[in-house]
């Protein structure tokens, strides 16, 4: 009876063994940056976030908060596409003007910049507006009209297609409102 025991035991470290070297073996996917360089993502926190229209529709997002220095730098850049239940958004401790661009940035986006009371100030829209201003690959600052507690990147076409404008609500645990 030990014998059979200690032969389990053999056989179940041996599986063990096998397992955990099959685990390791297994690809770790690589995000490709513009020129195929190897890119490493940041590891977002997650949230979620809601934006309400005046007619009380309500447009939920799943987001990735871009808490730190690094993240924000980073944001959406290398995504190659996104889900329209998707979302990342740029918090700020304290209400403050800031400036945005879309280098390496490969899908198109609109951005909703939030003012400290958490509502829509401004949106920036790839399309559907006077002038696409938030494309793929620009390097031209896209600048608030003012102090912001936050900024929300959401698909290039959303903004219109959900008739999203400037007044609508946003709630999120992620954004502090004054």
């Amino acid at each position: 009876m030990i014998i059979q025991i200690k032969k389990i035991a053999a056989i179940l470290m041996i599986v063990a063994c096998i397992l955990s070297t099959a685990v390791s073996a297994i690809p770790v996917p690589v995000v490709r940056g513009v020129n195929g360089e190897k890119v490493s993502l940041p590891d977002f926190d997650r949230s979620t976030v809601t934006v309400i229209r005046a007619d009380g529709m309500r447009f939920p997002f799943k987001a990735e908060v871009a808490t730190r220095d690094k993240d924000r730098t980073y944001g959406l850049m290398f995504v190659h596409s996104m889900p329209d239940d998707r979302c990342m958004i740029f918090p700020y401790a304290s209400p403050m003007p800031v400036a945005f661009w879309m280098k390496n940035t490969l899908i198109p986006l609109d951005m909703l910049f939030v003012r400290p009371d958490g509502v829509i100030g401004q949106i920036k829209a790839e399309a559907g507006q006077i002038k696409a201003e938030a494309r793929p690959q620009d390097e031209t600052f896209i600048y608030s009209q003012g102090p912001v507690s936050a900024v929300i990147e959401i698909n290039g076409g959303l903004a219109k297609k959900y008739g999203l404008s400037r007044g609508d609500k946003v709630e999120s645990p992620a954004i502090k409102v004054r």
